[in-house]
């Protein structure tokens, strides 16, 4: 696990959009995971900046989202459909149908489930998978106590996340208890997973996923076993991490022999 501390939310977002766009100039036709919530939404920003302006070309992507709510229509403003149609599809210069949401309205949703499985494998797999984490360490909408070798299915949402999530909503009422989630096993099989956290309210989330045990009370703990996981996040969010120093210190070493390659 790569570990990158920077000085601001700002920073983050450039340089999570740094790796991105690495990825797609290797692989334009990229197949990208794609989180929502706030903390990816700057990194979003960045990136359609850069296709605005002419120096990355996102068109070819092929997106798969992480999660949808259940119950909610696909036009709902906080869907996450909608919410990825306005932040991705349309400023990366893609079509709706390339990028992909769990269908949280189907009547049967088991079917719904397996059917995402199946999209994912049959496009060959996530290429780089975009996360976000909660306050409680979820890593999609995998709440505290998920197994560590779930799959897309139907997931409870936890007081915790339906409060930190009111905010998106006109009425903390509104927001759906239950939602179509990739599971942990899903995740750990994109080959590159690149996780953002901003804000000294992950700090506690971040110490666990990243120095904490290997345990189902911190999903996001489960990508310690991936081969390839990049973290970045400002200093506020790093606030917790028992290592840090250590971190900048990797951090540097990796910075002065790319510049001897260079």
């Amino acid at each position: 696990m790569e570990v990158i501390v920077l000085p601001t939310a700002a920073d983050v977002d450039v340089r999570a959009a740094d790796l991105v766009a690495e990825q797609v100039v290797h692989r334009p036709d990229t197949v990208l995971g794609v989180a929502t919530g706030s903390s990816p939404l700057g990194t979003y920003r960045e990136l359609a900046r850069r296709q605005t302006e002419g120096s990355l070309d996102l068109s070819k992507l092929l997106c798969f989202a992480l999660d949808e709510y259940v119950g909610l229509p696909a036009s709902d403003p906080a869907a996450y459909a909608e919410v990825l149609g306005r932040e991705v599809a349309g400023p990366f210069g893609l079509p709706p149908s390339r990028v992909r949401v769990p269908d949280g309205s189907r009547r049967d949703l088991e079917q719904a489930c397996r059917d995402y499985e199946e999209a994912i494998g049959a496009a060959g797999g996530i290429d780089l998978q975009l996360l976000g984490i909660g306050a409680n360490g979820h890593i999609g909408f995998n709440e505290p106590t998920s197994s560590l070798s779930s799959r897309t299915r139907v997931k409870a949402l936890s007081a915790r996340t339906r409060a930190d999530n009111a905010r998106f909503f006109d009425d903390p009422a509104d927001v759906p208890s239950h939602c179509v989630t990739q599971g942990l096993g899903t995740i750990l099989e994109a080959r590159q997973v690149l996780l953002v956290a901003q804000g000294k309210r992950k700090a506690a989330a971040v110490a666990a996923a990243v120095e904490g045990p290997v345990a189902a009370m911190c999903p996001a703990s489960v990508l310690q076993l991936h081969r390839s996981v990049t973290v970045v996040m400002d200093e506020a969010a790093a606030g917790d991490l028992a290592l840090i120093d250590y971190y900048r210190f990797v951090a540097e070493a990796k910075h002065r022999l790319r510049q001897e390659d260079a």
